[in-house]
């Protein structure tokens, strides 16, 4: 008999998500609220759903069990994850996506329709009679195969044609499969409809074709790799395969050159127009009943610009511009065009991100937006945090006509949400309840299948020092009356917070916690829901003030804990964290006495242009900036244990980084140890590696602290 554990269970359960209701649209009408969720807490094989959200009653309209055929079960069951094309594998790992089955589908604008694709398949969901079927487009290959499969459908708002990309063409079919190639370059390093690879990761705009309101066309991007770098991505363990190509922008090195078409049914086209020169980031592409709105960003990111486009000639007609003396931030879901003048957008205002009107803002500084969930017609669905409590994520809805806003959630926790008609669907996740909820607004709980954790979290949130950084801290259940030696385990970076009012979000530090540590988890500056100085305060410097914040919270333990034990100090973590950890031991040795580095950057000019020269600027002109930040030049720093850990397979935070540290540490002398993960990405969703790399990393610790 098998005993479950927490990192078995955390593993096989996708940290807890499997099975909870995701991706959710709600109807125009408020009727219907469509989403996905798998049968239980291990099961990664997500079916495609439709709540009534007057009656609470739940229909599965879409069972991939059901619709691929026998000849698909072991493979649906086995190692694929979902549609096996590049393209699909690497927009998952842009979303950090590992579920399987439907991981996403597109509605018409009545969401009386919903496509869909299985395997590279195209497939389409009657959501009112609750049946599907696949649509044989007239290309189709019979085959299990990813040659010619189906990427990112979307249905159009009439319900009467599907735009895709396949083989890096745009096509288009109609309800009975016929396809229409509309767009497409033989030249293999130029597709169209697809988000280049920054705006992907960085700017989060996972797609590249929109259609319009009225059906009649696709705004497209025509994606130019021609100039980027190509970085190998290969798999030691298989000598005898060839490695991949990937293109990666470093920083400081060409990006990709992306245009925008607008393409009508028939394939005939007109490019849209700016200054690729002064503005190469395409941030966003928003076409609404008012109209087509783009946002483009210069290159060191300090101006965005906002253009209404003529939809027959391209011309632009521009609208407003931001700039910041750092860098303007892009806020998913907007710039929105509301009528012919007015742009709604966020900005950073009296130290605070606001929702805006051509630049007036109409929230105030008690609350800072996080993100624009949701439109329906002039009203906005917003996650914000109040001014003074960085831990908890509200929703408002915001008339953008009248400026009302009407507060939806009270309770502390972490809310998104999804709107259509004066439905609002909440997600919730809060300290005091064990599993997220997924409810109708004064209406019906969507069904969860998700586990219940085995561990619960025995955290108190503080803010610390004279900055009042945001901390938690976890203890064990149990004590023994012996002093806990510490763990920290940041992320510490820009974008991401780890300190928040969520029970699930502290369930692996925890699990560290029980094993004898006192687990501390510390935002310092630069990471978000502090306002505009705090997240600013880490330009030109990713490194000195990030762990000074570190520091200062390992200082002022003993003021929260009694008998903590400052003599024997771990650090883990993975990505910017991993980074930071590896930063503690090489610079600040008294302090840290063993880290654990995941996947960490360790030379920003390995690192991609978006992110990094947000940050430290184009390295041919600061290049002070990158050597203050790197690791490798710090590498002969290093007296404490030191375990690096990196995906073979990373195509975002390259092997590369951790194999070049590695070597300068051997240069200097210095031991080290060197895990590496076939087959593994920038995430470990494979349950076995999962489970295990956290029980190495105990043993680890616990050896390197003589514990």
């Amino acid at each position: 008999m098998i005993i479950d554990t927490f990192p078995r269970q955390f593993a096989r359960t996708q940290r807890l998500t499997l099975g909870e209701p995701r991706n959710v649209v709600v109807s125009a009408d408020g009727e219907r609220v469509i989403f996905l969720r798998s049968t239980h807490g291990s099961d990664s094989i997500n079916s495609l759903w439709v709540l009534n959200s007057k009656t609470g009653s739940e229909t599965c309209v879409a069972d991939p069990r059901l619709l691929l055929s026998d000849e698909f079960d072991e493979q649906l069951g086995g190692n694929l994850i979902g549609d096996d094309s590049a393209e699909e594998r690497s927009r998952r790992e842009r979303v950090r996506e590992g579920a399987r089955g439907i991981v996403g589908f597109s509605c018409d604008s009545g969401a009386q329709h919903a496509v869909f694709t299985l395997f590279g398949r195209l497939y389409i969901a009657d959501l009112q009679l609750s049946t599907s079927r696949q649509i044989p487009t007239s290309i189709y290959d019979n085959s299990f195969t990813s040659d010619g499969a189906i990427f990112d459908p979307r249905l159009s708002p009439n319900g009467k044609h599907i735009g895709y990309v396949r083989n890096g063409s745009l096509c288009v079919c109609d309800l009975n499969g016929h396809e229409t190639v509309i767009a497409h370059d033989p030249n293999p390093d130029i597709s169209w409809g697809e988000a280049e690879f920054v705006a992907a990761e960085e700017m989060r705009r996972q797609r590249g074709f929109w259609w319009s309101p009225d059906s009649s066309m696709i705004a497209a991007c025509r994606v130019d790799v021609s100039a980027v770098a190509i970085a190998w991505i290969g798999d030691p363990s298989q000598p005898n395969v060839a490695p991949r190509a990937h293109r990666y922008p470093f920083a400081g090195t060409a990006n990709a050159d992306v245009e925008l078409h607008l393409i009508d049914l028939a394939g005939s086209s007109v490019r849209v127009n700016w200054d690729h020169m002064k503005f190469p980031y395409l941030n966003t592409v928003n076409w609404n009943t008012t109209g087509l709105l783009l946002a483009t960003q210069s290159r060191d990111q300090r101006i965005m610009q906002m253009h209404v486009v003529d939809q027959v000639t391209g011309a632009l007609t521009f609208r407003h511009e931001e700039s910041d003396d750092n860098w303007t931030e892009i806020v998913v879901g907007v710039p929105l065009l509301l009528d012919n003048e007015r742009v709604l957008h966020c900005a950073e205002r009296e130290n605070t991100r606001a929702l805006c009107i051509n630049g007036t803002a109409i929230t105030d500084s008690t609350i800072q937006v996080r993100g624009i969930l949701d439109t329906f017609g002039e009203v906005v669905l917003i996650s914000f945090n109040p001014s003074d409590d960085p831990t908890v994520l509200l929703l408002a809805k915001v008339d953008a006509i009248t400026f009302a806003i009407e507060i939806l959630t009270d309770l502390a926790g972490i809310h998104g949400g999804a709107l259509g008609g004066d439905t609002v669907v909440i997600h919730r996740a809060s300290l005091d309840e064990k599993n997220p909820t997924t409810f109708v607004r004064n209406g019906p709980t969507l069904i969860s299948n998700a586990e219940t954790p085995l561990v619960q979290p025995n955290v108190s949130l503080h803010r610390v020092g004279v900055n009042a950084i945001a901390t938690a801290i976890v203890l064990p259940r149990k004590r023994t009356g012996e002093p806990l030696p510490v763990l920290l385990d940041p992320y510490g970076g820009p974008h991401v917070q780890r300190v928040i009012s969520s029970r699930n979000s502290y369930l692996t530090s925890q699990w560290f916690a029980d094993q004898g540590f006192c687990v501390v988890i510390a935002d310092g500056r630069g990471t978000p829901g502090r306002g505009s100085s705090w997240e600013r305060s880490v330009s030109g410097d990713l490194a000195a003030g990030i762990l000074a914040d570190q520091l200062e919270v390992l200082d002022e333990l003993p003021q929260f804990v009694d008998n903590v034990d400052l003599t024997k100090v771990g650090i883990r973590g993975w990505s910017f964290g991993g980074y930071l950890a590896a930063l503690a031991v090489l610079r600040e040795p008294e302090h840290f006495h063993a880290a654990v580095a995941g996947a960490p950057v360790t030379d920003w000019r390995l690192y991609d242009t978006h992110y990094t020269e947000r940050y430290l600027g184009h390295p041919d002109e600061n290049s002070d900036n990158y050597d203050a930040s790197s690791l490798i030049l710090s590498a002969g720093m290093l007296r404490r244990p030191l375990l690096l850990i990196h995906g073979l397979a990373d195509d975002n935070v390259l092997a590369a980084h951790s194999l070049q540290l590695s070597n300068a540490l051997l240069a200097h002398g210095r031991e080290h140890e060197v895990l590496p993960l076939i087959g593994v990405t920038h995430m470990t969703p494979q349950d076995v590696v999962a489970e295990n790399l956290l029980l190495y990393q105990l043993a680890f610790l616990k050896r390197s602290l003589a514990l």
